[in-house]
């Protein structure tokens, strides 16, 4: 699927939401698109790598870290078994690790920031379940479109 979100603005302004928050490219995809499936953790990754490790059929994991830079809530072996499992890109609202590896992965991945800090794996927090950060409402189901100008959520597909 090709598309810039800068044209879906163009075309579907009314429709979309634009994230405000200014992400940090980390994959190897620039570009990703898919229905959105959420968790919302606090330095705790368990629940983002037991969504990773499930088949996606090309959905994006959008995580509410709460903005935390102060452990990582993803690195590179969860977002390889992400690859592995067909999920589109993930967009975590917090920090990333083994950044020189997930630079390599066929996988779209924006975060705030990365740090070599590994989380808990309690896995306390809350799948799918609507989320907000940046301006925006991510909703389980809802579409997410996202390259290097930015995020913007629709409530259906848009192409």
């Amino acid at each position: 699927m090709e598309f810039a979100t800068a044209d879906l603005i163009d075309d579907f302004d009314a429709e979309l939401a634009s994230c405000e928050t200014q992400f940090r490219q980390y994959g190897a995809r620039t570009a990703f698109a898919g229905p959105i499936a959420t968790v919302r953790c606090h330095r705790d990754n368990a629940l983002v790598k037991k969504l990773l490790n499930t088949p996606s059929d090309g959905r994006v994991l959008v995580v509410d870290g709460g903005g935390s830079l102060a452990s990582a809530l993803m690195g590179d072996l969860i977002a390889a078994a992400a690859v592995t499992q067909g999920w589109t890109g993930v967009v975590i609202n917090g920090a990333v690790r083994d950044v020189a590896t997930l630079r390599t992965l066929d996988l779209g991945i924006k975060a705030l920031g990365a740090n070599p800090r590994k989380s808990a794996k309690a896995g306390t927090g809350e799948v799918n379940v609507p989320v907000t950060f940046g301006g925006t409402d991510f909703h389980p189901g809802a579409w997410l479109y996202s390259d290097e100008d930015g995020i913007v959520v629709a409530s259906r597909p848009l192409l």
